[in-house]
């Protein structure tokens, strides 16, 4: 339960969402700080993969499908949108505020994963399509505007 929630995060009681990425921030500095692409890639994948069984569990002992409080899933996308960016401030920060963005919103399909998908995968993959979209636009703002 202590990872479903983020490490407390998604218990608080206003945008939980927000401050459970905000708990991804360490772990992302914590992945990308031996200045491995492997690492990082294993670290991340990891983080998905356990995702969705301990997402499940989170659902079963709360009694709810996708209970705000679960936020295992946004530290999952926040480091798919970092996957393919330099470590950098200004990347975090736009990160996580286009990360938040997508995930808030919800375009399509993301909105349609998360209406069709239930349980730990439901939790998870709308979460990392959120994540895929955002880290689109980091490489791009990357590679036109930095």
């Amino acid at each position: 339960m202590l990872l479903a929630l983020g490490f407390g995060s998604g218990l608080l009681p206003r945008s939980p969402g927000t401050f459970g990425t905000m708990a991804a921030v360490p772990v992302y500095l914590l992945f990308v700080w031996p200045d491995s692409p492997l690492f990082y890639w294993l670290a991340t994948l990891m983080v998905i993969a356990l995702g969705v069984p301990i997402c499940s569990i989170a659902t079963r002992r709360l009694g709810v499908d996708d209970d705000p409080a679960i936020v295992w899933d946004e530290i999952a996308g926040f480091l798919v949108t970092l996957a393919f960016v330099p470590l950098s401030v200004l990347n975090i920060v736009t990160g996580f505020v286009l990360f938040r963005f997508f995930d808030i919103w919800k375009p399509w399909p993301i909105r349609r994963l998360d209406r069709s998908i239930h349980g730990g995968w439901g939790i998870m993959l709308d979460d990392l399509l959120a994540g895929v979209f955002a880290a689109i636009l980091m490489v791009l703002l990357n590679r036109y505007i930095a």
